[in-house]
């Protein structure tokens, strides 16, 4: 009784590793055939750029920052005044003075002509640096605010 199951596991055992062998053997020609055959260099360089070529991004996401700057727009102060203030100082949106309102503009004329050119430039409160606007440099702004300014007194 023990010769006998002793040769039936081994039987069993060998017919396991048989088809362990055949499913290895498969899988190395299947492997083999998913290879670039394009070409038939499918060593080194040529394998990483393959790759490469076939996981590379669909798109690109470009940040504005990422952007070289452009050069600065060059806008009257009432041109920059309806392109980036309006919006806000024509409403009052977000606590911003109106154009023209002597009462909410006067405490902010009084604190300086420097602290408005700072706050316009690099926001404040709600409104962002330039009025979203990162094209203009720092003169359109100013000229901006002479605007808003001389239109509020």
């Amino acid at each position: 009784m023990g010769q006998h199951e002793d040769h039936a596991v081994l039987g069993t055992l060998m017919k396991f590793i048989g088809i362990m062998a055949v499913g290895a053997v498969f899988i190395y020609f299947l492997a083999g055939s998913m290879v670039d055959s394009d070409n038939g260099d499918n060593t080194g360089a040529n394998m990483d750029k393959a790759v490469e070529e076939r996981i590379a991004p669909v798109a690109k996401v470009k940040i504005a920052g990422d952007a070289p700057a452009a050069a600065p727009v060059k806008m009257s102060g009432k041109d920059v005044y309806t392109a980036a203030c309006a919006a806000c100082h024509s409403t009052g949106a977000a606590g911003a003075p109106k154009l023209g309102d002597k009462g909410a503009w006067a405490p902010r004329i009084g604190a300086g002509i420097d602290t408005v050119y700072t706050n316009a430039i690099k926001g404040k409160g709600a409104m962002p640096a330039k009025g979203g606007r990162a094209d203009l440099d720092d003169d359109a702004i100013k000229a901006a605010v002479d605007y808003m300014v001389a239109e509020s007194k």
